[in-house]
């Protein structure tokens, strides 16, 4: 226990470890005795589990307001928050006490406004509220509720009580990033994590995944999540969440409003969607009556919400609880409405535009954080102006002068001293100040509080609420029992009959970016093997051949003078940006195997040279190519995605050796082409074997195009490209034959009858543009 012993003398403390009296708060004993029995090195190993888990399961996040497709390390703290389960009941009951005073809150705002009427919430506070959306006035949701999915940021204070930090109730995130957290910390302290009467979280997901499932009403109707895309902050848990839920992943683009209904598209046509697990904030979700330059919305949503066609979650506009100024109020709403106070109260707030807590703000700035009153966040999450403990931030002159003039859109919140709880840091427990995200989730019993939730822990030592903004850590959350649990998980009771799920329709969007996933990873192993080619044969092929090669690499977009060429990493962050589209369909080894290829480019690309040194990075970069086509291959299952992917692959494999051919094998072709041709489509060993004799134009047309039976071959692609659209055909309901399939049967059917003699130069390049031509009639008959 050496660690709890110097732990308990530092400052900070007590905290979530340690109480008033230096003893160990319950629930802690069994992790502190196990870390107190490891060595440095052993803890080390063991915090690494879960870190190496967190990166192979490609978990990141991305700064609010971040651009680019790239993540940051997902920034995991091992060492568990812990709390009994005597205090997280509790907690829980207080929670599900705010949710329901929130429920009662909006239902009024969008409804009767007696609250603004008689005089509990301010006109103005409502009316010049950016989240509170006029048109969603008097829209009653289908599922009888507003709110189904609700978070709150919670933190512990100096005299152990839990204050209500803010309130999450638009489109809460942070669930999905709670199961990993577990998972992570789960293999860091397997044994522990076992022995241990951990309420786990399986229940919850459970509960409220059959709750949304008891909101249909239609049975054949889809269950989506609304995304509003890779570029938003919390993508990931999106991702995530939709896998381990079995749910849609759905863009506003999958959507669209017919006859007052949601559809999303798919390759076997438009499908009922019933319920929307809304992660998109409410203003963007419909271009025509919300905010119309909203690019990632869907037209007519708000018409099918109101037509009662579609439960949404959380109904829209409920946003409007989130706002700062709104926590001023709440406590007395609770006794005018409950006739109780908030068990759980949240942080003291006061609006500024009131004379009394005008004066009080005033006099009380030092102690105080101030900013926007109808901001969602906390003012040290804004960048709009505020201050924090006294001093002005994001504007200038006299902090009084400032209240003072801008009163009315200001709101002052107690700098609330947080708890804090241990971290591990240069081989010892340190405490660190931490909030923890709680979440419920409306069941067909009621409310269900996660036993658990996503801790966010402060970088630094100064226990205040401004520290959490300022980066951090995060940690699972352990609720502990004194008596065992029940293993609970997603699966269905052993009693129920096993019924063997049948595969959705596939949406369109998905559909779109496994087709251009399998064509950039195609070409990107192209391009390494005309570069390899080129690198290998520059101090011995003649310029004919260098020209040739110059010339087929430049059509790719490529600069055949630089040893890791530019095009090369733009067609493979095109493959990465295809994934990144669909990580809900894409395997997590498909995904790491991926990344590391673009990883590897990067180191690579700033010491390759020119000539034998470029060639050799690209024979390891093919070997890395190869490898991720050949999991993705193996292991995806044969359901339309997988249709789609191949179908891409193929195509591009097709084009690119049609275009190849059509240089290599003419009468104009330069000493060396035809053995170019063969090493480009790896065929070196087979055509020995079968041509024993000098290459050939007969030889190398009849292996590279005629073939059937060669992997390389464009007869083999072109084949194995109808017979993915003979799969596809036959689960879309279509009275006649497409265009997509007419020139695949015409295609496939030439190559099948022509002769070494006939494929000649003019007929290669016709071939060429014809596969080409294959990629907008495939988009017409299915991607629309």
């Amino acid at each position: 226990m050496h660690l709890f012993q110097t732990y308990r003398s530092l400052p900070g403390v007590p905290d979530e470890l340690c109480d008033e009296r230096g003893r160990m708060r319950p629930g802690w004993a069994d992790l502190i005795a196990h870390l107190s029995r490891l060595t440095p090195d052993e803890i080390s190993h063991d915090f690494a589990r879960g870190d190496q888990y967190l990166a192979d399961a490609g978990v990141f996040f991305r700064s609010y307001g971040d651009t680019t497709l790239s993540g940051r390390d997902w920034p995991f703290s091992p060492v568990p928050i812990i709390l009994p389960e005597a205090e997280w009941s509790s907690i829980s009951a207080g929670l599900i006490q705010r949710a329901d005073l929130l429920e009662q809150v909006v239902a009024d705002l969008y409804g009767p406004n007696r609250l603004v009427a008689e005089g509990h919430l301010p006109a103005a506070l409502i009316a010049q509220n950016p989240e509170w959306l006029r048109p969603m006035v008097g829209v009653k949701p289908r599922s009888s509720h507003f709110l189904h999915f609700v978070g709150f940021e919670i933190g512990r204070g100096p005299d152990g009580r839990w204050w209500v930090l803010s309130d999450r109730t638009d489109a809460p995130s942070g669930a999905g990033f709670a199961l990993e957290n577990r998972v992570a910390t789960s293999r860091v302290f397997p044994d522990l994590f076992r022995q241990t009467n951990v309420h786990r979280l399986a229940g919850f997901f459970r509960a409220f995944r059959e709750g949304l499932d008891r909101l249909r009403d239609d049975p054949a109707a889809r269950i989506g999540i609304l995304t509003p895309g890779p570029l938003t902050d919390t993508y990931y848990e999106q991702a995530y969440i939709a896998r381990y839920l079995g749910l849609s992943l759905l863009a506003g683009e999958d959507l669209t409003v017919e006859d007052g209904r949601l559809q999303v598209r798919t390759v076997q046509g438009l499908v009922p969607v019933d319920v929307l697990w809304r992660r998109m904030d409410s203003i963007w979700t419909d271009p025509l009556e919300l905010a119309e330059q909203s690019q990632i919305g869907t037209p007519g949503l708000v018409s099918a919400i109101r037509q009662g066609h579609v439960a949404m979650l959380n109904a829209l506009g409920v946003g409007v609880l989130e706002t700062q100024a709104l926590m001023a109020f709440l406590p007395r709403i609770s006794r005018h409405l409950t006739g109780k106070p908030l068990t759980l109260p949240n942080v003291a707030t006061w609006w500024c535009g009131q004379p009394a807590e005008l004066a009080h703000v005033r006099a009380n700035a030092a102690r105080m954080m101030i900013g926007p009153a109808l901001s969602t966040r906390l003012p040290f999450e804004t960048k709009a102006a505020h201050a924090i403990g006294g001093t002005l931030r994001g504007a200038t002159g006299d902090l009084d002068t400032w209240i003072t003039t801008h009163a009315a859109h200001l709101v002052g919140q107690e700098m609330v001293t947080l708890s804090t709880t241990p971290v591990f840091q240069d081989g010892a427990l340190v405490p660190r100040p931490m909030t923890i995200r709680v979440f419920l989730a409306r069941t067909p019993q009621g409310w269900q509080v996660m036993p658990g939730g996503f801790g966010r822990i402060g970088t630094g030592a100064d226990a205040t609420a401004i520290a959490m903004g300022q980066g951090g850590t995060v940690a699972d959350v352990w609720v502990v029992s004194d008596s065992a649990v029940e293993p609970v998980s997603m699966l269905t009771s052993p009693d129920t009959p096993f019924q063997r799920a049948q595969m959705g329709p596939l949406p369109a969007r998905a559909a779109d970016n496994l087709f251009w996933l399998g064509r950039y990873v195609e070409r990107t192993e192209g391009i390494l093997r005309l570069t390899r080619a080129y690198h290998s044969r520059l101090d011995e092929a003649t310029e004919p051949l260098l020209a040739l090669l110059r010339a087929r690499l430049t059509a790719l977009g490529v600069d055949p003078a630089q040893p890791l060429p530019d095009g090369l990493r733009q067609t493979l962050a095109s493959a990465v940006n295809s994934a990144s589209q669909i990580r809900d369909r894409f395997s997590v080894d498909g995904w790491a195997a991926l990344k590391d290829i673009e990883k590897s480019m990067d180191r690579i690309s700033r010491t390759a040279q020119q000539g034998t040194d470029a060639a050799l990075v690209m024979s390891v970069l093919l070997r890395k190519i190869a490898g991720f086509s050949g999991l993705v291959h193996e292991n995806m299952y044969r359901a339309a995605g997988w249709q789609f992917l191949t179908i891409g692959r193929s195509l591009e494999r097709a084009s690119m050796m049609a275009d190849l051919l059509a240089a290599t094998t003419g009468p104009d072709a330069p000493e060396g082409a035809l053995d170019l041709a063969i090493e480009f489509g790896d065929s070196i060993m087979i055509h020995r074997q079968r041509y024993a004799v000098t290459t050939t134009r007969s030889s190398v047309i009849d292996m590279l195009a005629l073939d059937p039976q060669n992997p390389r071959a464009i007869s083999f692609h072109l084949t194995s490209i109808r017979k993915r659209v003979d799969d596809l055909v036959a689960g879309r309901n279509a009275t006649q034959i497409s265009d997509f399939e007419r020139r695949i049967l015409d295609l496939d059917t030439q190559v099948t009858l022509h002769r070494v003699e006939t494929l000649d130069t003019d007929a290669l390049r016709a071939l060429h543009a014809q596969i080409l031509a294959l990629s907008p009639a495939l988009h017409d008959a299915y991607l629309l």
